[in-house]
């Protein structure tokens, strides 16, 4: 999965876990659907009850916490980022900033998180990215984010 051409969609769970860090319980994108080497990229996650974080956000109430949202955005422009430069592939990747994040609809069990970034800069080891997040194609989150990778 290093090159281009080698790079079969859907990408799994199980590719995902060859390109990024990531285990469980923190691994928020389960599936990749659309890509564009250095340009776009469309991952998909299904939020279920069975998400640790539900336990206590909130009791008889559950909602996905924002940050897991833009968890999810960032892990799939990683995704895009390790295989638009091959040798950040399974090297860490730290957030550097996030600006704009915006929280449009609540996300609760048995939704499908759709995650759509678009590359606005990738230079050696950083990239910033502007990501949605889309339930049955209505808005859920959007912000910019910015990652380097170690």
């Amino acid at each position: 999965m290093t090159r281009e051409r080698d790079v079969q969609l859907p990408i799994d769970i199980k590719g995902i876990m060859e390109i990024l860090p990531h285990r469980y319980p923190f691994l928020m994108v389960d599936r990749i659907v659309e890509l564009e080497m250095g340009v776009r990229i469309t991952g998909v996650k299904n939020v279920s009850m069975n998400e640790p974080f539900f336990q206590g956000h909130f009791p008889g109430e559950p909602v996905m916490p924002g940050v897991m949202i833009l968890e999810g955005l960032a892990q799939t422009g990683g995704v895009l980022s390790s295989l638009s430069s091959p040798e950040l592939i399974g090297r860490l990747v730290y957030f550097t900033g996030i600006d704009k994040a915006r929280f449009r609809r609540v996300v609760r069990p048995g939704d499908q998180l759709v995650f759509k970034l678009e590359m606005i800069k990738q230079k050696g080891k950083v990239s910033k990215m502007s990501g949605r997040a889309y339930v049955d194609d209505q808005l859920t989150t959007e912000a910019e984010m910015m990652a380097t990778f170690a």
